[in-house]
């Protein structure tokens, strides 16, 4: 009979592997889960039975856009990408820069802006467009002016505002068209305050209700001015020339326009429940006209369709293995909800799907990009978003990445 040596340090070696080993797998991350359900009906609803969507009512017009607030979806359109002068609309844009400085702390709502001999010559009741009224040579608080502005359409308040604010009409345009890039209004550019007609001051449907999505969202207060039905200024009363406010409770703003190259334009919003929308009509023959369109088009717009928050942001949409981490795995979700416009009755046909690196390797910060969720109806793919980390995972010590390191390689 023939004996083996005994050998301790190749059975020490031998035991340390397997308890090494044996460590590893216990340190190993958890299998990858399946990527998350579809977003689940929200409690107590019940699954509600598909709504044909017609075609949209019919708008009198050169370009027109219906915008859902939430998610800046566009409902329907048309033209809504061609050139259009904005007329008194422009004036959302200032509101929206004089917004902005009040935020910043650069002027406040008491300043007292003059209004000034410039202002009244070019926007004043001695003009042939709209103004506030507000005496030359003369002040009023910066809140009052920006309400004349935005109720009464005042010419000779928005260019006092523009003074007050940036020095200059130039200076302020070009505050104006800074805003504008910020946000996305890339196919528009102004050169004035109050919007009447000039070489190289332009925008388009699509922009414009942009910009009211903006007005809204940065600046409720504000925004809020444009549902104020009458005003009064140096004992004149003046009307709001949105006949929506009067029309629709729901309607809350936000700017009408008119001259005789843009024709009658409005920009209005409306809230119902939970749902906001935006109509903009560019273009249009007649004050009536464009009433009687923008709420076919926001009837229209919430008859046939409904918004949904289909994640919110900083909730887990799925839970990765991660290697070589000192923790074995890693959450992921939004930055920003998720949120969607479709037709009614098609929520419960959303179709999730989840693109992420096959291995995910240690250190991760938070708020990193790992991978894309998207969502489809119908085979086409209707909103995608970018995952990310929602906690940083260090790197673990050096033994744990050595065995990781071969676990990988086993894996593969």
């Amino acid at each position: 009979m023939r004996f083996h040596r005994f050998r301790p340090a190749a059975v020490l070696a031998t035991a340390f592997a397997v308890s090494a080993l044996g460590l590893a797998f216990a340190q190993a991350p958890a299998p990858t889960p399946a990527p998350a359900p579809a977003p689940a009906q929200p409690a107590g609803a019940a699954a509600a039975e598909p709504v044909p969507v017609p075609p949209p009512p019919a708008v009198v017009g050169n370009a027109w856009v219906l915008m859902d607030y939430e998610t800046g979806q566009v409902l329907a359109g048309e033209n809504m990408d061609a050139r259009v002068e904005p007329a008194s609309i422009t004036k959302v844009m200032t509101s929206y820069v004089v917004a902005a400085a009040i935020a910043s702390g650069k002027v406040s709502p008491e300043d007292q802006v003059t209004m000034t001999e410039n202002a009244w010559r070019k926007g004043g009741a001695g003009t042939d467009g709209s103004y506030s009224g507000f005496p030359v040579n003369e002040t009023a608080p910066l809140l009052e002016m920006e309400k004349g502005m935005a109720v009464q359409s005042g010419n000779d308040a928005a260019i006092a505002l523009a003074e007050h604010v940036a020095g200059s009409e130039d200076s302020f345009a070009a505050m104006m068209n800074s805003y504008a890039q910020r946000i996305g209004m890339n196919n528009s550019h102004f050169v004035n305050s109050h919007g009447l007609s000039e070489e190289n001051h332009y925008s388009t449907a699509r922009d414009l209700a942009l910009l009211g999505r903006a007005m809204i969202r940065d600046y409720p207060e504000e925004y809020a001015h444009n549902s104020i039905r009458e005003m009064t200024v140096n004992g004149i009363t003046q009307r709001n020339r949105n006949r929506l406010l009067w029309r629709d409770d729901t309607v809350d703003g936000i700017k009408t326009g008119h001259h005789s190259g843009a024709g009658y334009c409005l920009m209005s919003s409306a809230k119902r429940g939970d749902q906001r929308l935006i109509a903009v009509v560019m273009g249009s023959n007649s004050e009536a006209q464009r009433a009687t369109d923008s709420l076919a088009l926001l009837n229209w717009g919430f008859r046939f369709y409904e918004t949904h928050t289909l994640y919110q942001a900083g909730t887990d949409i799925s839970t990765q293995r991660i290697w070589k981490g000192k923790a074995n795995e890693l959450r992921l979700g939004l930055a920003e909800p998720l949120r969607i416009s479709l037709p009614r009755g098609q929520y419960e046909q959303l179709k999730p799907s989840m693109d992420i690196p096959a291995t995910l390797v240690a250190p991760v910060e938070k708020g990193q990009a790992i991978g894309t969720v998207k969502v489809s109806l119908d085979g086409k793919v209707i909103a995608e978003r970018p995952l990310v980390a929602l906690e940083a995972v260090e790197e673990a010590g050096f033994f744990k990445r050595l065995w990781h390191e071969f676990l990988m390689w086993w894996n593969a």
